[in-house]
């Protein structure tokens, strides 16, 4: 299982990146439509959901008595389903201002590293305590890291949306 969710964990932020290298500084702070995000506020907005992670894994937890897995398809079905629209909540929305998008990357690294390690020193079978997200009861760490991932993916799919609207000739 473990290596199946780092394996996971890696092809995310590679697609991710390869996605973000596409983006010019300039580009990357253009709203492509009237009230969308730029590719810097999506980027940021990934920052803001999968961080944390560490502490939240190393604060209280129980052995799980369902599934540990049991979310994970709804979740895939949630944020891989493109055709719906989400509103983030407050504190997971970016500012309105200009990102460096290497800055931004570095910051992803980070992330990205520190779900690679919770999955090598991490149970990921126990349930977290101390977050869940509205709508779900709480999380087991593998599902936190799924929720990362899927979360990743669905903000991937609208930065290359973003790209292709501010490219198209």
């Amino acid at each position: 299982m473990k290596t199946a969710v780092k394996e996971n964990i890696g092809e995310t932020f590679k697609k991710l990146n390869n996605t973000l290298s596409s983006f010019s500084e300039e580009e990357f702070n253009i709203a492509p439509y009237k009230d969308s995000w730029t590719g810097g506020q999506t980027t940021q907005h990934i920052i803001l959901a999968s961080s944390g992670f560490p502490e939240l894994f190393a604060g209280n937890t129980k052995k799980t008595i369902r599934k540990y897995d049991e979310h994970v398809k709804e979740l895939e079905g949630l944020f891989l389903n493109f055709n719906i629209k989400m509103d983030a909540p407050d504190f997971l929305k970016p500012a309105i201002t200009n990102y460096s998008k290497d800055s931004l990357i570095i910051a992803l690294a980070k992330i990205e590293s520190d779900l690679l390690q919770a999955t090598e020193t991490h149970d990921l079978t126990v349930t977290c305590l101390d977050f869940e997200v509205p709508g779900f009861e709480k999380f087991t760490i593998y599902e936190w890291i799924n929720f990362a991932l899927v979360h990743t993916q669905r903000h991937t799919h609208q930065l290359n949306s973003i790209f292709k609207m501010l490219t198209q000739v």
